[in-house]
């Protein structure tokens, strides 16, 4: 009986191979299947659309805020002595239309008003004027402008 057991282990190892044992087998075997049930996992993940970046937006039942049309109206101003900066803006729009105006007081003295109108699709059209006359002063004379709220001293 002892000469049959020897016999059948030396058949088991021959059918497994020379490197691996019968029961060697089984554990490569079973790794396989769960790297190829990992695989499928993670393509079955990449492919759900909760994980693209990109994608159209979902229906909402809220009202959207593009579909409105625009409409607002604002004017500002800015008139500060001590550094003679003078400017301001107005602007009115309704849709598609928009006109409006700024100025702003040059350096050189002059007062630059600027005023615009786009109607829909034919861009931002302008008009430029320019009032009074360019003035260069001499450098000690600008010296209070330079260096008016800035860390330098004089």
């Amino acid at each position: 009986m002892r000469q049959k057991l020897s016999e059948k282990r030396i058949y088991s190892s021959q059918r497994a191979g020379p490197t691996q044992s019968a029961a060697g087998r089984q554990p490569t075997t079973m790794n396989a299947k769960i790297v190829i049930l990992l695989g499928l996992v993670a393509m079955a993940a990449a492919d759900s659309d909760e994980f693209r970046g990109y994608r159209a937006p979902r229906a909402s039942s809220e009202e959207s805020y593009e579909s409105s049309e625009a409409k607002y109206n604002f004017q500002w101003a800015v008139d500060h002595d001590p550094s003679s900066n003078e400017f301001g803006h107005q602007e009115a729009r309704d849709g598609d239309n928009t006109q409006g105006s700024y100025y702003v007081q040059l350096p050189d003295g002059r007062l630059q008003q600027v005023t615009y109108y786009v109607d829909g699709d034919s861009g931002y059209i302008a008009d430029v004027k320019y009032t009074g006359s360019a003035s260069y002063e001499s450098d000690e004379s600008n010296e209070s402008f330079r260096y008016y709220g800035s860390n330098e001293s004089k």
